[in-house]
Formats: structure tokens, C-alpha cells, sequence
């Protein structure tokens, strides 16, 4: 595999410097240094680190024989990128290092991985996926080895070919999996596994599946322990819209329920989505050493436009997000470390709003912005950000839907579409805490009860924020930090 590192590698070097210096690559995400990327892999912590890789195409800014792209942070906020550690190189990965997840053992980082091959031209009938194993003594130089640890779907209502995307946790001194899966009818669903040594597994069951509009193909399943349930995350494909949920192509939800470690089923409830936005999508979390659920998404969505990949680039993660508990659905909070990278603050309190308003030094394309706005007396509130001459994304909420959209119709190049999300506001504050960087924006609502994602593309001079109130809102708290680059210039960048 060395020899397809280096080749990836100098691929990915020649094309950096240009990529880097685009307006629309991120300062404070994770990103490819050049090309393509999607799904978060292997996010652990290892050796006081913690880990993450994606899914990565170092030849071209568009899809296609995925290596193990690597970064690596000591604290979840700065990063440094690191050498690909997967590459296609044996015979059941030829086409591809699929997705999959690592574990500490022993000392050594092992990472399970799906090993794709197509076996004719049509990419949804023609493939063979297994899981293999590969293995790393310092987290970055990764041994495979060579034979497949599972071979083949399990018997039964199973699609032989589809099954991928392995997430690994120990429980009790046994090693579990669960693997993306679909029936033969196309119905998505979830396998779980269990080894004593990581090499030898057994299926145990399918753990969940959903009747109705569950989708045709759960991918990127994860699944944990938080607060009084049991939690999984999963990426469904295929499910149809229903209100103002699951408008996006695919979806990324959890379900809380219970594992039956003895039988391998999983008793569940119905979907929540994870993210209301445009482009949220195959999250993974891991426990971090204080027993925080953190999760990590891929920032954008199949089949979109991505305007970036005429620059030699696409793709790019979520900032880290902590999964808290509360009753039967889970708060989804930035990471406070964020907090780390503010720099200048600007800070209002008790502006009344009505007619459009703007605020000094409240502006610019990289920042977090917080607002707790009374919104008693008001129909209506809108944020206007990244505003132009011609361009604009809004935010806006409306008292006679209880609900707040995001508005991308004027965002700029490629993307366009609303969203829309209800939210509770019995207490007569609304809160938005808005993460913008070069190409991006991550709203969290109520301390965590929704987050829209969407990617964006204005022009650089497109860099104001305006609020405006049908009625009166009273701005109780505004809060604009400039956010500073994550990444250190070791490393690639």
C-alpha cells in the first residue's frame, strides 16, 4: 500500500496551493487539502489524539476510488492533516476503501473498513463489499490484512451485495459491529455482529429495521449508550418527505430504544433528524475521554451542486457537535472548545428592531454569531447573513408557523431551496448561535433543539448581516466573534 500512499500523496501536493487559496475553502472546518471528500471515518481517540479520516478521492475533485483521507487534533479544534493511511491495494479493495470506523486495542489503532469491488458497470447491482481489518502501531501508518475478516451478507432476507459502513465498540470484553444494510426488496437495515478478537465474527441478528417510509439502503449505521437509552445513528436513503421533514435526498436520523445484547435486536422508536438544513450527512461520534458523545457529519449532500469542484475541490465536515440528552430526543450543542478560536468580540444588548437594522462591526464571512431575541410583540424575524448587492441567506422566523426556515434562494453560486423546522418558543426567546465560514453556515436553535447546515457560495463582498422584525423583536443579547484558522501549517497546509 506504501506505493499508492505515495502516489495519492503527490497527487494531492500538486494541487494544494491552489485549492487553499480559494475564497471558498474553509478556515475553521475540515476540509481536503485538494479534491474530493464525503463521509467521516475512523473518528477516535488513540494515544492522547483523536483521529479522524473520510472518504477520499485524491485524483479529482469528484467521486471515486475512495482512500482514507487524515487529520488529527489533540483538542477537536486544531487540526493537522497527515498522509492518506488507506489506499485501494489488494484484490477486495481494488475499487475502493469504503467507509468504516477504529478502536483502541492493545495499544494499536485497528480500523474495519468496507472493501468494494465492482464486478460490472452498474454500481447498485454490480459489486462485491466485505470488511477487512488494518492495523497501526502510531495511528498513521496503517498494515492490512490481506484476507476479508467477513466475507459475505449473512442467510436470509438480506441483500447479498450491499452491506458496508462497520462501526466497532467493545462491550463487556466482546467486540460488536453493526453494518449498513437493505433487504432484497430494498428495505434499509441494520446488522449487528459480535467477536472476541476482531478477526473472527459471528452475525447475530438484524437489529433494526423500519416498516413504512424507513428508506430503501441504512447507511453508516453507529450505535451507543447516552444518558437512559440507547442510541442509533444511521444514514437512511430514500426516505420520502413528510411535512417539512426529510427534504433532502438522503437523510441522516437517530432512533433511541434498547440493545438486547443477548438476542442482537435493537427495540426502537420512530426517526429524528439530526439536522434540518441541506447538507448534513453519515455522522460518526465517539465518547470522548470526559464521556462526551461528540459527532462528526460530512458538510454537504449527494447529487447537489457543488460549485468548488471547478476549483479543484469538494466536501468538508461539521464542526465537532456534543449529543445531550434531554428526555426522549437528544440536544445537538457546538463543541464549547469552539470557543477557543474567537478573536475580536462585538457584543449589543437590548436593541429593539424593527425595520431593517445592521450593527457596527457586526459583519464579515468567517465568525460565530450569537442572538437572544424577544420576540413577544413580533410576527416575524429575520437574520440576513452574508448579504450582497445581490446575494443573501436568510433566516427567518414566523410566529404563525412556530417554525424557523432557511432561505438559500440568493446565496450565490449553484445552490438554492428552503428548509424549514418547528421550534418551541413558549418562552418568548428565540436563540440562533450561527457558525459562518467561507462556504458555510451551521445554525443552532434553542440551545441545540434544531441546527441547520447548509453550504453557500457567495462572493467575497458579500459579507454583511442584517436583522429585521414584522412587528417588534428585542434583541436581548447579540454576540459577533471573528473566527481564526484550525489548522497548523504542519502537516500539508
Amino acid at each position: 500500500m506504501e506505493k499508492e500512499i505515495q502516489v495519492a500523496e503527490a497527487s494531492i501536493q500538486e494541487m494544494e496551493p491552489r485549492v487553499q487559496a480559494h475564497k471558498w475553502y474553509p478556515r475553521f472546518h475540515v476540509a481536503p487539502r485538494a479534491y474530493w471528500m464525503n463521509d467521516p471515518n475512523g473518528f477516535s481517540y488513540f494515544n492522547g489524539e483523536y483521529h479522524l479520516f473520510y472518504q477520499h478521492h485524491p485524483f479529482s475533485p469528484e467521486w471515486g476510488p475512495m482512500h482514507w483521507g487524515h487529520v488529527v487534533s489533540r483538542d477537536l479544534v486544531h487540526w493537522e492533516h497527515l498522509p492518506v493511511a488507506l489506499a485501494p491495494s489488494t484484490e477486495d479493495d481494488a475499487d475502493g476503501c469504503f467507509s468504516g470506523s477504529a478502536i483502541e486495542v492493545n495499544g494499536k489503532l485497528v480500523a474495519m473498513y468496507t472493501g468494494n469491488v465492482w464486478t460490472g458497470p452498474d454500481h447498485d447491482t454490480d459489486l462485491k463489499q466485505v470488511q477487512m481489518i488494518a492495523e497501526s502501531s502510531d495511528g498513521i501508518h496503517f498494515t492490512k490484512r490481506v484476507e476479508p475478516v467477513i466475507n459475505e451478507a449473512p442467510e436470509g432476507d438480506i441483500h447479498p451485495y450491499h452491506f458496508r459502513d462497520p462501526k466497532v465498540w467493545e462491550h463487556n470484553g466482546t467486540y460488536y459491529c453493526v453494518l449498513g444494510s437493505r433487504t432484497k426488496d430494498h428495505q434499509g437495515q441494520v446488522l449487528l455482529y459480535r467477536s472476541d478478537d476482531l478477526l473472527n465474527w459471528a452475525f447475530m441478528a438484524v437489529a433494526a429495521k423500519k416498516e413504512g417510509n424507513g428508506g430503501f439502503m441504512w447507511e453508516c449505521p453507529d450505535l451507543f449508550h447516552l444518558g437512559e437509552h440507547d442510541v442509533l445513528v444511521m444514514s437512511p436513503q430514500g426516505v420520502k418527505p413528510e411535512g417539512e421533514k426529510f427534504h433532502n435526498l438522503h437523510q441522516a436520523v437517530y432512533v433511541l430504544g434498547e440493545l438486547e445484547y443477548g438476542t442482537g435486536t435493537f427495540t426502537h422508536g420512530d426517526f429524528h433528524m439530526l439536522d434540518a438544513g441541506f447538507d448534513f450527512y453519515a455522522p460518526q461520534t465517539l465518547e470522548d475521554p470526559e464521556g462526551r458523545r461528540v459527532m462528526i457529519g460530512w458538510m454537504d449532500m449527494w447529487e447537489s451542486e457543488m460549485p468548488t469542484q471547478a476549483h479543484g475541490f469538494c466536501g468538508a465536515m461539521t464542526i465537532p457537535r456534543v449529543l445531550v440528552p434531554d428526555g426522549d430526543r437528544l440536544l445537538v450543542q457546538p463543541l464549547p472548545e469552539l470557543a477557543e478560536l474567537r478573536r475580536e468580540a462585538v457584543s449589543y444588548e437590548n436593541q429593539p428592531v424593527t425595520a431593517k437594522q445592521t450593527f457596527d462591526s457586526v459583519n464579515g464571512t468567517c465568525l460565530e454569531l450569537r442572538v437572544e431575541v424577544n420576540i413577544k410583540n413580533a410576527d416575524a424575524f429575520r437574520v440576513n447573513f452574508r448579504s450582497g448587492s445581490e446575494e443573501k441567506t436568510v433566516l427567518r422566523w414566523d410566529k404563525k408557523d412556530a417554525a424557523v426556515t432557511l432561505d438559500r434562494t440568493k446565496s450565490g453560486a449553484g445552490v438554492s431551496g428552503t428548509r424549514t423546522v418547528k421550534v418551541n418558543t413558549e418562552s418568548d426567546i428565540l436563540k440562533f448561535r450561527l457558525f459562518l465560514d467561507q462556504s458555510s453556515a451551521e445554525i443552532f436553535i434553542n440551545d441545540g433543539e434544531a441546527v441547520m447546515t447548509a453550504r453557500i457560495y457567495p462572493e467575497e463582498t458579500s459579507d454583511g448581516i442584517e436583522f429585521e422584525a414584522e412587528g417588534e423583536a428585542v434583541i436581548e443579547r447579540l454576540e459577533k466573534w471573528e473566527l481564526h484558522s484550525v489548522f497548523s501549517q504542519k502537516g500539508g497546509m
